[in-house]
């Protein structure tokens, strides 16, 4: 077991043993967005000692929502890594990167 997967195991148990949701993934997705929203704030703010608890938050948020839909996300991170290797990109004039089909 990878140690990412071990960590999603874990935080759903923590959940389950707090009592916290387990069954609402829209409730979900809003408080993993809630996180992410205030680790922007927190980023804007400059801030760096609350930062890093809000990406560990968004972090935590989003292993447990993984877990909840049976997603072993270190495999996931691991293929799209992979696949983003394979792709070509190309700075357009704004300065982004856009993906070349």
């Amino acid at each position: 077991m990878s140690e990412l997967k071990g960590y999603q195991q874990e935080i759903f148990e923590n959940k389950i043993n707090k009592g916290f949701n387990i069954t609402n993934i829209e409730q979900e997705f809003l408080l993993l967005y809630g996180e992410v929203a205030e680790a922007f704030d927190a980023y804007k703010k400059n801030d760096q000692t609350n930062l890093a608890e809000e990406l560990a938050d968004v972090a935590i948020y989003l292993l447990g929502l993984s877990e909840i839909l049976g997603i072993d996300l270190d495999e996931e991170i691991r293929q799209k890594i992979a696949i983003n290797h394979k792709r070509q990109y190309r700075t357009t004039e704004t300065g982004y990167a856009k993906k070349v089909e």
